[in-house]
């Protein structure tokens, strides 16, 4: 898994009908800043509205994932994400002069290789990966359907299907590299059953389907004069079936299991909603959209709980700022320089890390024979990280002060003593309004919290 954030060297566009609008529309790709994400804009409805691709702006799941935001509506997103993550592509703008993405062959293969015509470019900023911290669950009873996400240090998908029937019993699918999903998964379509399609066109849905976009399984015998009403449907002269296949028109399936592994592409695009890349192993029985989107909501939770949201430290990767940059950027010099490294930096947090050794000079007076880092200092340390943040928020450092000027809340939750490695975390909690900004920090030292304040500082220009 990519360490560095990526996007898209160029534009790029596809054309096509919506799965269930109907509507043709062309989807553009847009190159977008680190940190940037995803997200979709109406580029049809007036002031060009965007939509953050994010699960609380879920407001559809009728037989795909619709979002809402701004007064604007995305169809059927998930194929879209799920190339986007697949090809581990994470900030994009994208461009839809419709209501929905061209369902193309009903798999992810044309964004992909849409995506790749583009070129992949690496930017400078690390990316934020959320990794699952406990056993996340999901159940839904009436339905049969049970989901889970498990703690790994990687990003794992297992998905298993089960419909009852003859053409397809029970089928597994498993993605254990997330760079194979474009030879492995990608071009796995979507489907549907028989029984289903009329319903569904009475519940005003797939307007845009033909044989050409799905996969129609025949669960049922099929007379000759319901074959001449299901041709006016699809909007095709004829439409056949074997019945050893039970494929309408005979298909042929890319996979023998290309339906389990569909399901994992929705999946995989469902969780992208998330928001961040995730670390996890997903265990995945009878899955759809609703159960998708209802763990990828539990998972954002736990985000926002702060809850395995520390972060990890790599010495043998090279660190974003080494001492020398520090130095360049704050005014602190021997015996107060308390940073050695910064190994995280983006435009709302950094990660810094403090070594704590016995040659610190306060030891000889703080508790001697029984050395511990004043709390004191563990919060200048930690305002020191948040200072590089600050500072790296305006395009001229050199002509700034960064001061502290605020605590709150603060609390030291154990004891820091030489041979400890501190790594702090600020992230702004607040727009900066006149040179002020709001920060909550924290320090871990063998992922234990240690210490952690709210803080205000102030960006003072020199004189």
């Amino acid at each position: 898994m990519n360490e560095k954030q990526q996007t898209i060297k160029k534009s790029v566009s596809v054309t096509g009908v919506g799965l269930h609008t109907g509507v043709v529309a062309t989807m553009t790709f847009v190159p977008a800043a680190a940190n940037h994400g995803y997200k979709f804009q109406r580029v049809d409805l007036p002031n060009q509205p965007i939509v953050d691709a994010d699960v609380d702006n879920v407001v559809d799941l009728s037989r795909g994932t619709t979002i809402e935001q701004n007064g604007a509506r995305i169809h059927t997103v998930e194929h879209t994400l799920a190339a986007l993550v697949g090809l581990q592509i994470d900030n994009v703008l994208i461009q839809l002069d419709g209501p929905e993405p061209p369902i193309m062959d009903g798999s992810s293969i044309k964004f992909i290789d849409a995506l790749l015509d583009a070129g992949i470019e690496e930017q400078n900023a690390y990316r934020n990966y959320f990794e699952v911290p406990e056993y996340v669950h999901y159940k839904n009873m009436d339905n049969d359907i049970e989901m889970a996400a498990l703690p790994l240090s990687d990003y794992r998908l297992t998905v298993m299907v089960d419909y009852n029937s003859k053409v397809i019993s029970s089928q597994h699918a498993s993605l254990n590299d997330i760079t194979l999903f474009k030879d492995d998964i990608a071009k796995c379509r979507t489907f549907v059953f028989l029984h289903e399609l009329e319903a569904l066109y009475k519940q005003n849905l797939i307007k845009g389907g033909d044989l050409t976009n799905a996969i129609v399984i025949v669960d049922r015998d099929v007379k000759e004069g319901e074959l001449d009403h299901l041709s006016q449907l699809l909007n095709k002269p004829k439409v056949s079936v074997d019945k050893s296949k039970g494929i309408l028109n005979n298909v042929e399936l890319h996979y023998p299991n290309e339906m389990a592994r569909h399901k994992l592409l929705d999946l995989i695009g469902d969780l992208a909603l998330i928001g961040r890349p995730i670390k996890a192993q997903i265990l995945a029985a009878r899955p759809g959209h609703a159960a998708n989107v209802a763990l990828a909501k539990k998972i954002k939770k736990l985000i926002k709980s702060g809850k395995g949201d520390i972060p990890s430290y790599d010495p043998n990767k090279a660190p974003v700022l080494d001492i020398k940059q520090i130095g360049e950027l704050l005014a602190h010099r021997y015996p107060f320089q308390m940073i050695d490294k910064i190994i995280a930096l983006d435009e709302n947090s950094v990660v810094g890390v403090k070594n704590v050794t016995i040659n610190e000079e306060y030891f000889l007076g703080h508790f001697p024979g029984n050395p511990v880092m004043p709390g004191v200092l563990q919060l200048e340390a930690m305002a020191q990280t948040g200072g590089i943040l600050v500072l790296s928020s305006v395009p001229d450092p050199d002509n700034y002060w960064s001061y502290l000027i605020g605590i709150d809340a603060c609390r030291f939750r154990r004891s820091v003593v030489p041979g400890d490695t501190v790594i702090f975390k600020c992230v702004f909690t607040s727009p900066m309004k006149r040179g002020i900004v709001k920060m909550s920090g924290r320090g871990y030292v063998s992922g234990q919290l240690v210490c952690e304040a709210d803080m205000v500082a102030s960006l003072v220009k020199k004189k």
